[in-house]
């Protein structure tokens, strides 16, 4: 019972995770009526919630990682969207914190493709070689980069950045790209990533990510990126849009918050080896 019962825990993959009965059934091999007396077991102990959406990880489940507070109401604020964003693009997708010159991830979802990412919640990437580092470390200052950074930049694949100096350039192309982040195989082999900021009034407080293989057209998901850590940042710092709104009328009209595809197409250019630039 405690092997099938760990099979079944193994498949929710974070926070915003929901499997449906035939979905667990079929990840774990179980028979359905197996895995359905085991669900409800789990629910009704608060393992497990089950909700018209599915299964998910339930309160007890929840809090083993829960000792930090701060990283709780960000995964609380931005669990609805890391599931509206998987349904609609069927990619993977992250929600991690900087954590010194790594990635924290926080949370994950994801459809099939899932099993072949190999991130996973509670583990950790170099910030320098992620869509997600690289998204707020763009908006720290240089040297708050290079105290992170600067000892711990190391090669994970032929395409890694490799030293400081195309890191920096590499941040500046991001915040010339209103924030959004992009790596194609820097991290793990044919595997790419666009990711933004959710940012608060003191700097960037997390990241969201969608994932694909090496040749995702990750343009065309970027703006339900910005959209969605745009919503995060609402979420967790309501008084923002209001201080935003007295600074436009202080300074002139605030940027578009969402871009059309013709605004995409003129901040994203492909390099001649397929780099974003």
């Amino acid at each position: 019972m405690v092997e099938r019962v760990t099979l079944i825990m193994d498949v929710f993959e974070g926070r915003s995770s929901r499997l449906s009965l035939e979905e667990v059934s079929r990840c774990t091999r179980l028979p359905r009526s197996t895995a359905h007396r085991i669900l409800d077991q789990l629910v009704r102990l608060g393992w497990l919630e089950h909700t018209a959406l599915g299964y998910g990880l339930g309160r007890r489940a929840l809090g083993f990682g829960g000792g930090d507070g701060a990283h709780s109401r960000i995964r609380e604020a931005a669990a609805a969207r890391l599931h509206q964003l998987q349904i609609r693009t069927g990619m993977v997708v992250h929600l991690a914190v900087l954590d010194g010159a790594e990635v924290h991830y926080l949370d994950k979802a994801g459809g099939r493709f899932a099993a072949t990412v190999p991130s996973r919640v509670g583990g950790r990437a170099p910030a320098h070689s992620t869509a997600l580092g690289k998204a707020m470390l763009a908006w720290l200052d240089p040297e708050d980069v290079e105290t992170r950074a600067g000892g711990s930049i190391t090669r994970l694949t032929p395409r890694t950045i490799a030293d400081l100096s195309t890191l920096h350039q590499e941040l500046n192309r991001i915040r010339r790209r209103h924030g959004l982040a992009f790596e194609r195989g820097e991290c793990f082999p044919d595997i790419a990533c666009v990711a933004t900021a959710v940012r608060g009034p003191e700097g960037p407080v997390a990241a969201i990510s969608l994932v694909g293989d090496a040749w995702s057209p990750l343009e065309k998901v970027a703006p339900l990126v910005v959209d969605a850590a745009r919503q995060v940042s609402l979420e967790l710092f309501p008084g923002q849009e209001e201080g935003r709104a007295k600074a436009s009328r202080r300074s002139g009209p605030a940027p578009e918050e969402t871009w059309s595809a013709q605004t995409m197409d003129r901040l994203l250019t492909v390099g001649q080896y397929g780099d974003w630039q």
